[in-house]
């Protein structure tokens, strides 16, 4: 791994903020080719909302399938399924098993899931390695049954719950595990419905919810009744890796610009660094990002900014889906540079080796530090 020459970038110079603080462009919408809802989703009050909402937002195919079985996304090669899987959303009814919660450290005490899969086209979705098949975005229709769920572990976390220094964020439950919510929000409601649940709800002990996107379609949250319970991380990159490796999303200057606004809403907000990549001049394009986060939020009162940030790794299997996916890439995925580590469950990822971790791991500390003096950040992994 070739890192940059640290005295060439030690000095350098930011340009002017590109954040929209006026007159924002439109929001960046997905809309799908086709929807699929299975019987009983569509029989569900919520499964009949989210088919309203996918017709107002001028679905072309919207069929209500004969049983709760979706038809294959196959087609004559791995790139047509992904293509048809990528264009179609699923409304569907969540299984018991996935209305079972897991801990999803370091994020979260809890993972509670409103749908599975995103309209993102991320070169390096690390979704690649976590679902099977071709990547259909599932929403579901029993949200209420969903969101009552969470009542049953509230007080049991042991990630934020249980820890000294996170504590204040009470029991914490991720939304955005397997998907962007805020992605799909337009198309189900789902998200606003869970953002006000969580406001409303007397709980048992102090519940946070915390979700990440790369849109940037805030408008339907800002007068939500949040009560302060509800965190929302923006996740940002270099703007030379977004405009790379992010296709379909948001561009960098209107996610911080939505940033800004779910913190004028008095939203609890952070920043996703992810995943962070030490290309050539890194310094320069990863100071020019905390640069423009911080002309964003400097004039916001009693900001509550928190920063997490994650460094790019893959798994064979997730380089094998990735390649087959987007067979042009040019995301470095090379074995060669890597370290192999191991997961507690003996999985095997590659990660950067140890200097090159070191290093990121120093510069973006004392940069944070002095660039978001106020922000606190929460790990790096």
């Amino acid at each position: 791994m070739t890192m940059p020459d640290a005295a060439a970038v030690s000095s350098p110079t930011f340009l002017p903020s590109p954040i929209p603080l006026s007159a924002p462009r439109p929001p960046v919408l997905w809309t799908p080719a086709r929807v699929l809802a299975t019987r009983s989703a569509a029989q569900l009050p919520h499964g009949e909302e989210i088919l309203r909402r996918c017709e107002a937002a001028g679905v072309p195919d919207i069929q209500v399938l004969a049983g709760d079985r979706m038809p294959s996304m196959r087609g004559d090669s791995d790139r047509a399924a992904y293509a048809r899987a990528k264009q179609t959303l699923a409304v569907v009814v969540a299984p018991p098993s996935k209305r079972r919660l897991q801990p999803i450290p370091p994020s979260a005490d809890w993972r509670v899931d409103l749908a599975e899969g995103c309209p993102g086209h991320c070169q390096y979705c690390y979704l690649a390695g976590s679902l099977s098949g071709p990547p259909l975005t599932r929403v579901y229709a029993n949200l209420p049954e969903i969101l009552a769920g969470m009542d049953d572990y509230v007080g049991r976390g042991t990630i934020t719950s249980s820890s000294i220094e996170r504590a204040g964020e009470g029991t914490t439950f991720e939304a955005s595990c397997y998907t962007d919510p805020l992605a799909l929000e337009h198309l189900t409601g789902s998200l606003s419905a869970t953002i006000a649940h969580v406001g409303a709800t007397d709980w048992a002990a102090p519940v946070g919810l915390r979700f990440t996107t790369k849109y940037d379609n805030v408008a339907p949250l800002l007068d939500l009744d949040h009560r302060g319970r509800t965190r929302v991380r923006i996740s940002v990159n270099a703007e030379e890796i977004t405009g790379r490796f992010e296709g379909g999303t948001a561009r960098l200057a209107q996610r911080i610009a939505a940033m800004r606004g779910l913190a004028l809403a008095g939203y609890r907000v952070g920043l996703t660094i992810a995943p962070i990549m030490p290309i050539p001049q890194w310094r320069l394009h990863y100071g020019q990002l905390l640069a423009d986060v911080a002309a964003a939020t400097a004039d916001i009162p009693d900001l509550d900014l928190t920063v997490e940030c994650i460094t790019h790794r893959f798994t064979e299997v997730s380089k094998n889906v990735l390649t087959t996916w987007y067979p042009r890439t040019k995301l470095e995925m090379d074995e060669a540079q890597r370290t192999r580590k191991f997961g507690k469950y003996g999985a095997a990822k590659y990660v950067y080796p140890k200097d090159v971790m070191s290093e990121l791991h120093s510069w973006f500390d004392a940069e944070i530090e002095a660039v978001l003096p106020g922000a606190r950040a929460l790990y790096w992994t």
